[in-house]
């Protein structure tokens, strides 16, 4: 019956209806109860969503899709009562897993193409009373609404015109509602229109009509807003309206006071706003809606007319209005004091220009002292209203004069002032000289900074060598070479406020040069430093130069180094060496006046040579032979001359049966290996008298060497030694126990063998296994790699037993002993191993 079941699934699979999503017959047999249910479910593209099966979980069941508008039943997913099966189908139709204990189906990541029929067969208690179950699922799959853009056919349209909004949508499944919000420029949002289409039509647009418009998309699966659009209705300008701060009406129109800050406002309603312009007595002054005048002047009386613009439209409308002026004199009076009569006076000034009528001017301050001094005196007094006054030297006393001019006009409140200070330069007059850098002249500069007014400096030198005064500073132009050395040059300088004038003077002098040392020793490898410096400061003042042993100008190298200031100059010479830097080194430097130098001579010695040494003891400190003691002795160690030691060591491959023959000459040898190697160790402490090589190769022969070394100079090496055995008194003992051995090991043998020989009949095999035929022989070839020595070279096979004629024999290869085991070669020889071939003749009973 299973098997029926199974092949009514599959059939049912495999035909064609004539419409999917309405069949409600099945032929099956009679025998059967056959059950039909229809349910619809909702899905939404990219959510998941769940079929049901039934309410328990069937037997067995089949899961398949009818697309929309086609009739074919293709299976998606079944269980046939060995585990779920899922087709390849199921990948177009979402993420599809079955939820355990039931055959309901779970779609995730759902896509459009999934919209159809799903019918579920579900067979129920199939090895008793058959039931069948056809659940038809119609499955409605929603697109959500995409966020809309809005559109709008004109976003500028002029006031009164007509336009329309359009909400696009690029997907969503309907039906669909549209609502347009309106948002003004204060933040309120309105609803602007409800509409089942996506097109609304807008007449007779105003200027209140302007803002932000959204559009808002609904279906049944979700609700999108778009963003905003703004709409900006183009009208004006209306009549602009001025407004003018400080508010004052006159007969004639507005008024403002002199050095007051007058704002002209214009504004006229219009979008795009309006562009303003300005007019002065119809002259464009300014370009913005807000004109101010921060300080106003008389020129400013006159016709102000604003001009309001609307560039889009090219509309324009106009107001005029009137502005009068009342002014006093511009700014305040101006103060200033002078030198005059060759800086022997002082002439103090004041003006204040402007103004109807002309200001008042006076001055106050010291200016009374002076004034009253001179009419006690009956001399002529200085009339205190002019605006210029002359003042003497000697009668003014006083280093720090303050004056100040009073002016006063009808059209102020109050008198305005300006004050002026006259004070003598607080320091002294400066004098230095410098060389210009093509050294084609030498510059004195003189100064006297500060004062007021400036005080008047000039030069005066031997030979009538000067210029005319200047303000403040004055420098005398020589030729470099024509200045005279150890006579002064004087400066002049001269102030209005003193009778007696102030000097400073130079006097210039050739330089000369000093040196700590003018010969310096050092040891070759060490850095010296030469030392060069002015014996005083002299002017002008001039770069010291270094000159090496080649005469060659000094810069900063790996090999010098320059350190210098304008009054010294030191030169350090790195890592000395005997040839390349001894001899004459020179310092040099010069001025306007004459030149100099001085010779520094550099003795570079070398190290003397360490004291000999000599090995005393090379052994090795064990059987092993891997580690070998060395200690040395030091000849006249009280001179303590040295730095180290090179401990050296080297491969002895000269041996017979190594690289050469036996019979081969040393030299022969020597030209087959090539020269031996000495391998350097570096000992850096030279109190160290013993050390210890490890690592040796145990068959290796090693020569050891040491050699002293003071910093650069090597000395001597010691005699080359080899290492020698190490003493031991247990070796006889050794060698008579293992030849006791080997005696009582040769008897138990042959014990052995007369007790085989005598019972050959009791066991032939063992007879036979041992000795084989009467004259067969055994032979094993016995491979020695640590022993390269030929059997030849040792003087061939050793006979035991008798000589060859009298009987049979057993050779052995001669043993080495183990204090004299041959070396293994060094690493890369390309000897072989030797075999040895040892033969056993049985003899017989």
């Amino acid at each position: 019956m299973v098997a029926q079941l199974l092949g009514l699934a599959f059939l049912f699979l495999q035909c064609t209806c004539t419409e999917a999503t309405s069949t409600t017959y099945v032929k099956i047999n009679h025998n059967w109860e056959v059950v039909y249910q229809d349910t619809s479910v909702y899905g939404v593209v990219g959510k998941a969503v769940i079929l049901e099966c039934g309410a328990t979980l069937p037997d067995m069941y089949i899961w398949s899709f009818t697309k929309p508008g086609t009739e074919a039943i293709k299976a998606v997913v079944y269980n046939l009562g060995k585990g779920t099966r899922i087709q390849k189908l199921a990948e177009t139709l979402g993420k599809i897993t079955i939820i355990s204990n039931s055959a309901a189906v779970s779609i995730e990541n759902l896509p459009v193409a999934a919209h159809g029929l799903f019918t579920c067969q579900a067979f129920y208690d199939i090895e008793l009373e058959p039931k069948v179950y056809y659940y038809y699922v119609h499955l409605t799959v929603r697109i959500p609404i995409t966020r809309p853009f809005l559109l709008m056919s004109d976003a500028s349209p002029v006031e009164g015109s007509t336009m329309w909004m359009r909400c696009n949508l690029e997907n969503g499944t309907g039906p669909i509602q549209y609502v347009w919000q309106h948002e003004t420029r204060g933040g309120n949002i309105t609803t602007f229109a409800h509409s089942n289409t996506s097109v609304i039509n807008v007449t007779n647009v105003n200027r209140n009509h302007s803002g932000w418009y959204r559009c808002v998309a609904s279906n049944a699966v979700n609700s999108e807003s778009s963003n905003r659009l703004l709409l900006e209705t183009i009208f004006g300008p209306d009549i602009p309206q001025i407004d003018v701060s400080p508010y004052t009406i006159t007969e004639r129109g507005y008024s403002a006071v002199e050095r007051e800050t007058v704002s002209l406002l214009c504004q006229a309603q219009s979008n795009p706003a309006s562009q303003y312009v300005w007019f002065h007595n119809n002259s464009q002054v300014y370009a913005g809606p807000h004109y101010t005048i921060t300080k106003i002047f008389r020129m400013h009386t006159g016709d102000y007319a604003c001009l309001a613009q609307n560039t889009y439209l090219n509309t324009r409308s106009k107001k005029s209005i009137s502005l009068t002026v009342y002014y006093p004199p511009d700014g305040s009076p101006s103060c200033s004091v002078e030198p005059t009569l060759n800086h022997t006076s002082l002439r103090l000034l004041c003006s204040w220009s402007g103004g109807f009528p002309s200001p008042n001017l006076h001055w106050t301050g010291d200016l009374h002292r002076v004034a009253q001094n001179e009419s006690d005196t009956g001399q002529q007094s200085y009339p205190l209203t002019n605006t210029a006054i002359l003042l003497r030297s000697e009668d003014l006393n006083s280093n720090n004069s303050l004056f100040t001019c009073v002016g006063s006009h009808i059209a102020l409140k109050q008198s305005l002032e300006c004050s002026t200070r006259s004070y003598i330069p607080p320091a002294e007059p400066v004098c230095f000289a410098y060389i210009t850098n093509n050294r084609k002249y030498l510059l004195l500069s003189c100064s006297w900074d500060g004062g007021t007014p400036k005080a008047l400096v000039w030069w005066e030198g031997p030979g009538g060598q000067g210029n005319g005064g200047e303000e403040n500073s004055n420098i005398l132009i020589l030729r470099y070479g024509t200045a005279q050395g150890g006579i002064p040059y004087t400066c002049h300088a001269r102030h209005p406020l003193l009778a007696q004038t102030k000097t400073c003077r130079l006097t210039l002098e050739a330089p000369v040069l000093l040196t700590q040392r003018k010969v310096v020793s050092v040891y070759e490898g060490s850095d010296v430093q030469l030392t060069c410096n002015l014996r005083a400061n002299y002017l002008p003042v001039s770069e010291i130069t270094w000159f090496n042993n080649q005469g060659v100008d000094v810069r900063d190298t790996s090999k010098y180094r320059l350190q210098r200031t304008s009054a010294w100059a030191n030169l350090t010479v790195r890592d000395t060496h005997e040839n390349q830097d001894s001899g004459e080194y020179r310092c040099s430097t010069s001025n306007a006046v004459g030149g100099t130098e001085i010779n520094v001579t550099l003795v570079v010695k070398r190290h003397p040579m360490p004291p000999n040494v000599t090995l005393v003891k090379v052994e090795y400190n064990g059987r092993q032979r891997n580690e070998v003691e060395l200690e040395w002795l030091v000849e006249s160690e009280e001179e303590s001359g040295w730095t180290g030691f090179i401990l050296e060591h080297r491969w002895m491959s000269e041996q017979p049966g190594r690289r050469g023959g036996s019979n081969d000459s040393k030299e022969e040898t020597k030209s087959k290996i090539g020269p031996l190697v000495w391998y350097q160790n570096i000992i850096q402490d030279p109190e160290v008298r013993r050390q210890t090589v490890g690592r040796l190769t145990p068959t290796e022969t090693y020569q050891f060497r040491i050699t002293p070394v003071n910093h650069r100079t090597v000395g001597h090496p010691s005699s080359a030694k080899s290492p020698a055995e190490p003493s031991s008194n247990v070796l006889p003992a050794v060698i008579g126990a293992a030849f006791g051995g080997m005696l009582l090991a040769a008897f138990l043998t042959l014990l052995l063998l007369i007790f085989i020989i005598r019972n050959r009949n009791n066991n032939p095999r063992l007879h036979d296994l041992l000795f084989g035929l009467h004259h067969s022989q055994s032979r094993e070839n016995i491979n020695f790699p640590e022993d390269e020595v030929v059997a030849g070279s040792e003087g061939g096979i050793e006979e035991i037993g008798g000589s060859a004629s009298s009987g049979p024999t057993m050779a052995l290869p001669r043993a080495s002993s183990p204090l004299t085991t041959t070396p293994v070669p060094p690493p890369g020889d390309d000897n072989e191993p030797v075999n040895v071939t040892i033969t056993v003749q049985a003899i017989g009973s």
